[in-house]
């Protein structure tokens, strides 16, 4: 980018000068006494200089044009941002000229031009946001699609299409190990060989929202700063346009889920999860207690990502009911400028319980009828398993628990909209931790 700065700044400069002495040139020349071709002479240095006059504007509007974009570039920002919020501390923009590298995970779907058209059409900077595009299954007309996009992405290949030795009650499972065994190759592509910092992983299925690289840009560094959190992700797992409030676009939560589906973490979180990585499931390896060690992410009120995929190892479960109905956010929050302390947990802990707790209390039934409709937030409590799972039933919200922890909670509390209105599905006010045998 910048040796393509370089060449336009010297063309303009050789340009303007050729065109000085051009002028100089015809200025300088003496009449002819009497010749009538001196009037005709003079009308061309009066045009030329006009033109030159022109030029040298039109140069230095491009001139400033580029300066303007190559600050742009070098903090890694969009060309345009929203007004609004409060303004980020020098200190939390510290990490602005790290490379993050996008890692697309594929393997035999050609529709992952979609993943890659939306990506490279909202990137940023090629320089600081690589995308590199890892490849299982030996699937060519995928490879052919990625290959289209000639340098704009670096095109790896899983050297080891085997199939893998299972259990005999896991043969029908192939699929989803030869996927952990994927994810193991390419991270440690993307950690070891090219010595990347952080990362942030989509699969090829996903399409991104307009500031995605803005998100995980502005929560680099607080991955870095607060040890209690181990990702951030794009993913609301209750994200549907009728339980998300999208007039609030820029709001974050913390969540103690871990929910993938476009997700960020850092080289010294895959360097203590690589040896102990698993045969199978990684995603629900990582929701296990052993894994988490108490660590949260960061997870957006409207989703980053949404999934178009109802292809895959699965068979269409679970995409039919849910996932085709998550929002993808459309408007560009500019993070960067924005002031995210507030999600660190010394801060979070405080505020959100309290915040919670103090809002009136309403039964499931009170809300089904929109009874006490003033009531803007409201708070429905459970204690226990079934109490939870009956009432996210009721309401909506995705009722299953992975080692007692509900989907995009966070100490048990999962907030979401219903009628338009803010609720918090949460546990009595003494709650002390998940219960790993409620799953």
């Amino acid at each position: 980018m910048l040796r393509r700065i370089n060449v336009i700044v010297w063309g303009v400069l050789l340009f303007i000068g050729w065109n000085l002495l051009l002028l100089f040139f015809l200025l300088g020349r003496p009449p002819a006494g009497g010749n009538p071709d001196h009037e005709q002479l003079s009308r061309e240095v009066v045009k030329v200089a006009e033109e030159v006059e022109t030029e040298l504007e039109n140069q230095k509007m491009l001139l400033q044009e580029i300066q303007e974009h190559r600050g742009l570039w070098r903090r890694g920002k969009a060309p345009a941002a929203l007004a609004g919020g409060s303004r980020a501390p020098a200190g939390d923009r510290q990490a602005s000229d790290v490379v993050l590298p996008v890692l697309v995970i594929g393997c035999d779907r050609p529709t992952i031009r979609r993943c890659l058209d939306k990506l490279l059409h909202y990137r940023p900077s090629k320089e600081l946001y690589p995308i590199l595009v890892s490849q299982d299954c030996g699937h060519e007309e995928t490879a052919r699609v990625i290959a289209s996009y000639g340098d704009q992405v670096m095109h790896i290949r899983q050297p080891d299409l085997s199939d893998l030795r299972v259990p005999p009650e896991h043969r029908k499972f192939q699929g989803y190990y030869k996927i952990a065994r994927h994810y193991r190759w390419a991270l440690n592509q993307v950690f070891h060989t090219f010595k990347y910092q952080a990362a942030v992983i989509v699969e090829d299925d996903l399409e991104v929202a307009p500031d995605f690289f803005e998100y995980f840009r502005a929560l680099f560094p607080l991955l870095l700063e607060d040890p209690s959190l181990w990702c951030a992700s794009a993913w609301n797992d209750n994200g549907k346009e009728q339980m998300v409030d999208t007039q609030q676009p820029e709001a974050l939560y913390r969540t103690d889920f871990f929910p993938g589906l476009g997700w960020m973490l850092l080289k010294a979180t895959w360097e203590e999860l690589e040896p102990k990585w698993p045969g199978a499931f990684w995603d629900d390896w990582m929701r296990s207690p052993a894994q988490r060690r108490d660590r949260s992410c960061i997870r957006p009120e409207v989703s980053r990502t949404m999934t178009f995929g109802r292809k895959g190892v699965s068979n269409g479960q679970f995409f039919d009911q849910h996932l085709k109905f998550i929002k993808l956010n459309d408007r560009f929050v500019p993070f960067t400028q924005l002031d995210l302390s507030y999600l660190k947990k010394e801060r979070y802990d405080l505020a959100f319980p309290q915040q919670v707790y103090g809002v009136p209390a309403v039964r499931v039934e009170e809300l089904q009828r929109n009874e006490q409709a003033g009531l803007r937030q409201v708070r429905v409590q459970y204690s226990t398993r079934d109490t939870f799972k009956a009432f996210s039933k009721a309401l909506g919200v995705m009722d299953d628990l992975k080692s007692g922890v509900p989907r995009a909670g966070y100490r048990g509390i999962v907030t979401f909209m219903y009628r338009g209105r803010r609720v918090y599905l949460a546990p009595p006010k003494d709650w002390t931790g998940y219960d790993p045998s409620w799953s």
